[in-house]
């Protein structure tokens, strides 16, 4: 499943707050039932307009990762939430919608990896299959 939210007229204080976002990201993963497996990476960055500053940070999770793209003299947020597992989409959003004090927003939501089994059980022999499928495609290819 990924999440993605693009938040607008936000709070140009919080959302240029280094300090804000890197607790959103050591402490969102754990409320959203998802696994922090590194600390945040956090920094504040300029662009080639002195207005497109921000703060850009990500959190790598044992699901995949979370990343924010603040732009705080327009109030834009980016967030991306990608796990491989579900979660509660509307609870998360909710989340960044409070944090950064948005006023509008705009939500996708992508499912991802519908073609494999969610069981474990059963995703496994899928799994195995397909690499079996790649290791053979590469010895041929690296014999002729």
């Amino acid at each position: 499943m990924h999440l993605t939210i693009d938040g607008y007229g936000g709070d140009r204080e919080l959302l240029g707050s280094e300090a804000l976002v890197r607790s959103l990201l050591d402490r969102f993963p754990g409320e959203i039932g998802m696994t922090k497996i590194s600390e945040p990476f956090v920094f504040e960055y300029s662009g080639a307009k002195p207005e497109d500053w921000g703060v850009t940070g990500f959190v790598i999770i044992a699901e995949s990762h979370i990343s924010v793209h603040t732009f705080p003299d327009h109030g834009y947020i980016w967030v991306d939430i990608f796990s491989c597992k579900e979660f509660e989409a509307p609870q998360a959003l909710d989340k960044i919608v409070d944090a950064f004090g948005l006023t509008s927003y705009t939500e996708n939501i992508l499912e991802r990896g519908l073609e494999y089994p969610h069981a474990i059980d059963r995703a496994t022999p899928v799994a195995r299959g397909e690499r079996r499928a790649v290791a053979g495609a590469l010895s041929e290819t690296s014999v002729g």
